[in-house]
């Protein structure tokens, strides 16, 4: 299973105007997906390290999936601000 990271287009961010906020600081913290989660990355950057090995950076303008099944540790440098959605 792998991160999807690409840069958002124009329609991706039109969709995700109507999704949550989420804010988080500078922290480390584990994280399981039990259902998808797409979001769009707004501000800020971080890592996810998968516990397959993976390692995905991101900052703002990202478009990134998370699929279903996936424990990894995030790794936030800065606050990030983000729109999300699950499943």
């Amino acid at each position: 299973m792998q991160i999807e990271v690409h840069r958002a287009s124009a329609a991706e961010i039109a969709e995700a105007a109507g999704w949550g906020d989420w804010e988080k600081e500078p922290s480390e913290f584990p994280w399981e997906y039990d259902e998808q989660e797409t979001c769009l990355i707004l501000a800020g950057r971080a890592v996810v390290d998968g516990s397959n090995g993976e390692h995905t950076e991101f900052g703002p303008g990202d478009w990134v999936v998370f699929p279903v099944g996936l424990k990894a540790t995030w790794k936030i440098s800065e606050t990030i601000k983000k729109k999300y959605k699950f499943g």
